[in-house]
C-alpha cells in the first residue's frame, strides 16, 4: 500500500559517502538503500537503523535500464521520492575502461533520466561524481553538449568514448566524471520543471574503504603525493561530503541546481598551477 505522506530517500551506492549524506538528510524520512551487493546494504542498513533511521535495502545494477526502474516502482510503492543520493561506481583501478564509461557513465545518465521522471515537486538529488574530471584537458563544446545531452541508449556510441580513443582507466574515469558533472547540468534543466533539484560534489581524496584500494594499488604514490602537496595536506572525511551534500539537498541550498562542488583539498589548484603542474602532467 503506497502512503503518500511518506518521504523517500533513495541513497543508491551503500558506501561511507552515501551514508554520510543519508544521516544528515534522512531524519524523519524513509531511507531506501540500494547497492549492487546485498551485503552492502544490510550493512549500511543495520549501522544507520540503530542510530534511529528508518531504512529498508534493495539490489540495483545502475548500468541496468530494468534494474533502474525495478528500483523506482520500490520506491515508489513506499512513499514520494523526495532525495537522491547517487553515490555508487567503480574506480581505475576496480575495472577496465568499457566498465568504468558502462557503469560510472552510462549508469548515472540513466539514473538522472530515470529518477527525472518521478522526483517530487521540492524534491533535490546530489550525484558523487570525483576531482578526476577537473583533471581532464578541457574538451570542445561540441563534446560537452554530447556528453551532457545526447540520449541515454547512444551515449556509449560516442566516437569520443570509443576504446581507441580512451587511454586507460583513468582516462576513461575522468572521461565518465566529467560526463557526470555536464550531464547534471542538463538534466537540472528538465529536473527544474517538475520543481526539483540535481547538483554534483566532486570530491577529492576520501578515506572510504574504495579509496584505500587505491592508495594501496598501482597509483598509489600519485595519490601519496597529491596529499602532500595539497593546500590542506590531508585526505578528506565522507563527513565533509555529507556537509556539502545537506547543504545541496536541504533549505539551504534551494537556489543552487546545475552546479558542481569541487571539494579536494586544492589538490585541483596545485594540478593546474601549483607543483603538482609539473610532475603529473
Amino acid at each position: 500500500m503506497k502512503h503518500n505522506s511518506v518521504d523517500v530517500i533513495v541513497v543508491i551506492g551503500a558506501g561511507s559517502i552515501g551514508q554520510a549524506i543519508a544521516r544528515r538528510v534522512g531524519i524523519g524520512k524513509q531511507i531506501l538503500l540500494a547497492d549492487l551487493r546485498q551485503e552492502n546494504s544490510i550493512t549500511a542498513a543495520k549501522v544507520l537503523s540503530e542510530a534511529g533511521f528508518e531504512v529498508s535495502t534493495t539490489i540495483v545494477d545502475v548500468s541496468s535500464r530494468e534494474s533502474v526502474q525495478s528500483l523506482i516502482k520500490t520506491a515508489t510503492a513506499m512513499g514520494n521520492i523526495i532525495g537522491l543520493i547517487h553515490a555508487a561506481g567503480v574506480s581505475p583501478s576496480q575495472a577496465s575502461p568499457s566498465t568504468i564509461l558502462k557503469v560510472d557513465l552510462y549508469g548515472t545518465a540513466l539514473i538522472l533520466e530515470e529518477f527525472g521522471n518521478v522526483i517530487a515537486k521540492g524534491g533535490s538529488g546530489v550525484v558523487i561524481a570525483s576531482q578526476s574530471g577537473h583533471r581532464l584537458p578541457a574538451l570542445t563544446p561540441e563534446q560537452d553538449k554530447e556528453l551532457a545531452t545526447t540520449p541515454t541508449e547512444e551515449l556509449l556510441s560516442l566516437p569520443l568514448l570509443q576504446i581507441v580513443n580512451v587511454k586507460d582507466s583513468l582516462h576513461a574515469y575522468q572521461l565518465s566524471k566529467r560526463g557526470n558533472s555536464l550531464r547534471v547540468m542538463a538534466e537540472a534543466v528538465r529536473w527544474g520543471k517538475r520543481g526539483a533539484r540535481i547538483n554534483t560534489i566532486s570530491p577529492g581524496i576520501i578515506i572510504t574503504p574504495l579509496a584505500k584500494d587505491e592508495l594501496s594499488g598501482p597509483r598509489g604514490d600519485g595519490y601519496r603525493r597529491m596529499i602532500e602537496i595539497s593546500a590542506v595536506g590531508r585526505a578528506g572525511t565522507p563527513d565533509e561530503v555529507g556537509n556539502v551534500g545537506a547543504l545541496l539537498m536541504g533549505p539551504d541550498g534551494a537556489f543552487i541546481t546545475g552546479s558542481d562542488f569541487l571539494m579536494d583539498g586544492g589538490v585541483t589548484a596545485a594540478y593546474w598551477y601549483g607543483e603538482l603542474s609539473t610532475t603529473s602532467k
